[in-house]
């Protein structure tokens, strides 16, 4: 059995205890979500409906509890924090006002019957592992379309996030959401993998990172269960050319240091083509220095802790080596003195293909700025990573920035912003930043029986 605990990264105190899931309850678990499932498939879609606008409610009407749960287990600054909750009601209300239109039945051409028709119907139990650095977020964009396909759910959050994710399902069962159609649990990955070997699952989404995608897929495979995954990513921030650099700058400061550096679709590699590079690496540590690391309580702090202290040694120590091994260290990269995740900001250059930094992902508040000297290079550059989550091109000629944007080999483009996500609209990667698709109509497509129906005279 796991035990899930929360502890603050300000303070370096642990908080609260939870007892993990018990082994010998994981069939019964199985077997609840099955029984939720034969229930909420067949409440009406209107119904369904009603009960995700009723979760958005209530995540106004509970912001401020909400949103200082993941200030103190995971560091979020209170104004990101309230801003994450206010996205996942985003999400939950957008599905349950334009979800019910895009599940109506779809009528083909009849090609030779009287009638040829699609239909979208949910398909059973999922698995959703989630990750720490967005705790309601993650979860918004997975639960919301599949509670309105029909779907039931078994949740797995971070162990970091035990209070938060009590907190979801709460307010999911306020609102009418059934306890067996969403049921959170304090498990480990070895009973997620347990789980999955159940005939009652049927598929398993996962946020997270690479080892842990990789697992769960192989996981699935091997039971011939539908996954999705969001992974890692470096994404690009190709700057060409720009009318206000100092503007430039500001927004590519704040757009790496949010949730102090800890996103998957965070721009880590800057590359700027060489007449703007110098002012452009000068301006970024001007902002990394000036960037208030505080109590993430505070609302003047900008920058907060890490998840956890172990987390900002491993960003510490990948700093440290890309160092060793011949980067230029511009400004931070060590962790402030005294008790927290802290962690000072910091900005590299020089790094070379041979350096560990060039090909992995630092999950912190760390800049790497690479010089171009054209944006041919730039675009062999952002493409010459394994990942493929995003990437944002930076111009005044949009026409010219679509022309680069447009072969970047990732999931979603940018111009002249990065990182946007609404619900409205496709959030997901390619090679090793994962497969599938959430929110938007997209996310009502990956764990859906589009039922063909085709009806003949005798």
């Amino acid at each position: 059995m796991s035990t899930y605990v929360t502890t603050n990264p300000t303070t370096g105190t642990t908080e609260h205890e939870f007892p993990g899931l018990a082994d010998d309850q994981i069939p019964g678990l199985a077997e609840r979500a099955a029984e939720g499932f034969e229930a909420w498939r067949l409440t009406s879609v209107t119904e369904r409906a009603e009960a995700l606008a009723r979760t958005a409610d209530l995540y106004e009407e509970r912001a401020t509890e909400l949103a200082a749960a993941i200030t103190r287990e995971m560091g979020k600054p209170a104004k990101e924090a309230a801003g994450e909750v206010q996205l996942a009601a985003d999400i939950y209300r957008w599905y349950a006002e334009h979800g019910p239109d895009l599940l109506k039945t779809e009528r083909l051409d009849p090609q030779g019957a009287d009638e040829s028709v699609v239909q979208k119907l949910p398909i059973g139990p999922l698995i959703g592992v989630m990750p720490w650095n967005y705790p309601y977020y993650q979860v918004a964009r997975f639960a919301a379309p599949n509670l309105l396909l029909g779907n039931t759910i078994i949740l797995k959050h971070a162990s970091i996030c035990a209070a938060s994710s009590k907190l979801m399902a709460d307010v999911l069962h306020d609102a009418s959401v059934p306890e067996n159609a969403y049921i959170n649990v304090y498990a480990s990955s070895d009973q997620i993998a347990e789980l999955l070997a159940r005939p009652e699952i049927r598929g398993v989404s996962l946020t997270g990172s690479e080892r842990a995608g990789a697992a769960v897929a192989e996981e699935a495979a091997k039971n011939l269960k539908k996954s999705v995954l969001e992974l890692g990513g470096s994404d690009p921030f190709i700057l060409l050319d720009t009318d206000d650099l100092a503007k430039t700058v500001q927004i590519a400061a704040r757009a790496r240091l949010s949730n102090a550096g800890q996103a998957c679709n965070s721009p880590k590699r800057f590359i700027v083509l060489d007449d703007l590079y110098d002012d452009f690496v000068r301006g970024l540590v001007g902002e990394f220095d000036r960037a208030v690391v505080g109590d993430p309580a505070d609302p003047g702090t900008e920058v907060g802790p890490l998840s956890s202290v172990s987390a900002r040694d491993t960003v510490a120590d990948q700093i440290a080596d890309a160092v060793r091994q011949g980067a230029t260290l511009h400004t931070g990269g060590a962790p402030l003195e005294g008790d927290g995740a802290f962690l000072r900001p910091a900005v590299l250059t020089g790094i070379t293909p041979e350096m560990d930094a060039y090909s992995e992902e630092i999950f912190g508040p760390a800049a790497m700025v690479y010089k171009v000297s054209s944006a041919e290079e730039a675009v062999r550059l952002a493409n010459d990573v394994d990942f493929g989550l995003s990437g944002s091109v930076w111009s005044a000629d949009t026409a010219r920035a679509a022309e680069v944007a447009d072969r970047l080999d990732v999931g979603m483009t940018y111009i002249n912003e990065h990182g946007t996500t609404l619900p409205g609209l496709p959030f997901g990667g390619v090679n090793r930043s994962g497969y599938g698709r959430e929110l938007g109509r997209w996310g009502l497509g990956e764990f859906v029986n589009t039922r063909l129906r085709r009806t003949s005279s005798h």
